[in-house]
C-alpha cells in the first residue's frame, strides 16, 4: 500500500512539473495509453494523479475525448479572484490581533525583496516571495483545509504554466502590500480586509492587467 501510495504521489508530482513547466500545454489531450508506456508503469497511478490533478482544476477529464490539460476561462479567472479575496480576508479579521510588531516586520522585509526581484526580473524568486508574503498572515490560521484550498487556485492563475511577469502589474500589486501594512499598522481591521478583497483581489481593478497578462503570455482566456 505504501508503495502505491508512493508512486501515485511521483506521477502526480511528475505531471504538474509537465504542467508548470509548459510541456503539457493548455487545450493539449493526453495519451493515458501512451503515458503508461513511457513511464513504464500501470494505469491505475496514472488515473488517480488526474482525479487528484482533476480535483485541482489543471486537467479535465472527459467521456471521449480522455484527458486534456484545462484551459482557464475568463469567468474562471474572475471566479478564482472573488474566492481567493473572501477567504484571505476572512482570514486577516480572524487572526488580526495575532499580528505582532514582528510580522509587521517580515511582510515589509518580503515587500521589499518583492521589489528587487522584479527589478532584476528574477521571477521565480518572486512567485515565491509573493506567496511566502502572504503566508505571514495566512499561516496564522489554525484552518489548515482554507489554506491547502487557496494554494491551488494561485497556481492555476499564476504558475501552471509558469509566467514572465508584467512589471507594471506588479508595482501595483506591491502598492497594495503597502496599503495593506499600512491598515495593519494603523490598528484597521476592517480596512485590512477590505484591501484584500476589494483592492488587491478585486476582479474590476485587476481585470484589465489579468487578461493583458495572458495576453503577453500566449495563453488567452476563453470568454
Amino acid at each position: 500500500m505504501l508503495n502505491v501510495i508512493s508512486l501515485r504521489e511521483q506521477v502526480y508530482q511528475y505531471l504538474r512539473n509537465k504542467i508548470q513547466a509548459g510541456e503539457l500545454r493548455p487545450g493539449s489531450s493526453i495519451n493515458l495509453d501512451g503515458l503508461s508506456k513511457e513511464l513504464a508503469i500501470s494505469k491505475t497511478p496514472l488515473k488517480e494523479a488526474f482525479i487528484k490533478l482533476e480535483a485541482e482544476g489543471f486537467v479535465e477529464i472527459l467521456s471521449r475525448r480522455g484527458i486534456v490539460v484545462k484551459k482557464l476561462t475568463h469567468q474562471e479567472i474572475k471566479d478564482y479572484y472573488e474566492i481567493i479575496g473572501s477567504l484571505e480576508s476572512s482570514v486577516i479579521l480572524s487572526v488580526f490581533d495575532q499580528l505582532t510588531k514582528d510580522h509587521i516586520s517580515a511582510m515589509k522585509r518580503c515587500n521589499d525583496q518583492l521589489l528587487k526581484s522584479l527589478e532584476a526580473s528574477a521571477f521565480d524568486e518572486y512567485y515565491q516571495l509573493n506567496l511566502d508574503f502572504h503566508d505571514i498572515f495566512l499561516n496564522l490560521s489554525p484552518n489548515t483545509t482554507l489554506r491547502k484550498f487557496i494554494m491551488p487556485f494561485k497556481q492555476r492563475l499564476y504558475d501552471f504554466p509558469r509566467r514572465q511577469y508584467w512589471k507594471e502589474w506588479e508595482l501595483l500589486n506591491l502598492e497594495e502590500h503597502s496599503k495593506f501594512i499600512d491598515n495593519i499598522e494603523n490598528g484597521d481591521r476592517e480596512g485590512a480586509a477590505g484591501i484584500l478583497k476589494e483592492e488587491h483581489w478585486g476582479w474590476k481593478t485587476h481585470e484589465p492587467y489579468f487578461l493583458r497578462f495572458y495576453e503577453l503570455n500566449h495563453a488567452n482566456p476563453e470568454t
